[in-house]
């Protein structure tokens, strides 16, 4: 059976830009379910924060019984809870859009998934309590910058509402793969949301508030929605939950190869329920097959598939996957297209040819 040697492919992050940095991993290169530190996608709307972490302190405050400041130390003494988590930026795959959008042009390695450990947001917040009117949780980021549509300073800011702010699975994270988180991922501290976009897992948190209302921030009100029409807002939805998605990471676009048996392989993941059923069409969607799942399920981590080929016949072949989710999500033929490239999940499709 004919295969990419993984073991001895040494795989770099692919640049998209430099300042801010924004580099994707190399998705279809890399095995197993965990993602190391230094192949983790990146994506920064700001160059990188400068704090001084060693007199970090992270403040509770809003509409909360009690204000209070947690240390680090105090946040590490807490229990803690480990997830294994998928992180996908809302852009992932935005280059594949027709029309074209503007924006950052990811392909399909703004994505990332590894093993999260920190303390649940719900824990944290027993020790400041919620008054009856808070509406959302606001969190405010180290990293800031001005917009290209303002001369305004900005933070990066975003907010949950309860119910998802209090999701046990909910946490505020400083250690990925057993390791501190670093620096470039978050370091000391990043919220870490499972099942949604991963602009909501804010990285480098400077500060939590608790709000009465809705919070208008602009990566929340202008950036991270949903715009169906080009000239104007109508219709406009939040980006919150992940699509059901899924990736053929071998063999790769537009590769030649030569007849025999080849075992196609990639991924599957969706933001609710887990992935039941990932299907391979090798004539360009006129038949389809089913793919073993490969790897066990959890709760929020992608799902490992492959499907065994007799490439015996020459020519040239249209392999397209498509994943369903136990909520009834199936992937689309083409993608819900929006104004600013968020959300891509159409069947993911490779040609290839025989020789």
């Amino acid at each position: 059976m004919r295969n990419c040697d993984s073991k001895k492919l040494r795989p770099n992050l692919i640049p998209k830009t430099l300042v801010p940095e924004n580099q994707e991993t190399p998705i279809h290169l890399v095995s197993g379910d965990i993602i190391s530190d230094k192949l983790f996608y990146r994506r920064n709307h700001f160059p990188y924060p400068s704090f001084t972490s060693s007199f970090y302190f992270l403040p509770i405050e809003g509409q909360v019984h009690i204000s209070k400041v947690f240390s680090l130390q105090e946040i590490y003494s807490m229990p803690a809870k480990t997830i294994k988590v998928v992180l996908e930026c809302s852009g992932d795959k935005r280059e594949l859009f027709k029309p074209k959008v503007y924006g950052e042009q990811w392909g399909k390695g703004a994505i990332s998934q590894g093993i999260w450990k920190g303390v649940s947001l719900k824990t944290l917040l027993q020790y400041t309590g919620l008054l009856d009117n808070a509406k959302e949780i606001v969190f405010e980021g180290y990293d800031n910058g001005r917009r290209p549509d303002s001369n305004k300073l900005y933070n990066f800011s975003r907010s949950l509402p309860i119910e998802k702010a209090l999701d046990p699975d909910t946490i505020i994270a400083y250690e990925y793969n057993n390791h501190p988180i670093s620096f470039k991922h978050g370091f000391p501290l990043r919220l870490i949301v499972p099942g949604w976009y991963a602009m909501a897992s804010v990285k480098w948190i400077k500060k939590i508030i608790i709000i009465d209302k809705e919070f208008k921030g602009p990566f929340q009100d202008i950036d991270y929605v949903y715009y169906p029409n080009q000239e104007n807002d109508n219709g406009k939805v939040p980006v919150t939950t992940i699509n059901v998605n899924s990736t053929i990471q071998y063999p790769l676009n537009m590769q030649l190869l030569h007849s025999g048996v080849y075992e196609i392989k990639g991924i599957a993941w969706t933001g609710e329920g887990q992935i039941t059923m990932v299907e391979i069409s090798i004539d360009g969607g006129q038949t389809w097959n089913k793919c073993k799942l490969t790897s066990s399920f959890e709760k929020h981590s992608w799902i490992r598939w492959n499907y065994t080929w007799n490439a015996l016949k020459k020519g040239e072949y249209t392999i397209k996957s498509k994943a369903a989710d136990s909520k009834g999500n199936v992937q689309p033929l083409e993608p819900i297209w929006n104004r600013k490239g968020y959300g891509y999940n159409a069947i993911d499709h490779i040609k290839v040819k025989i020789e």
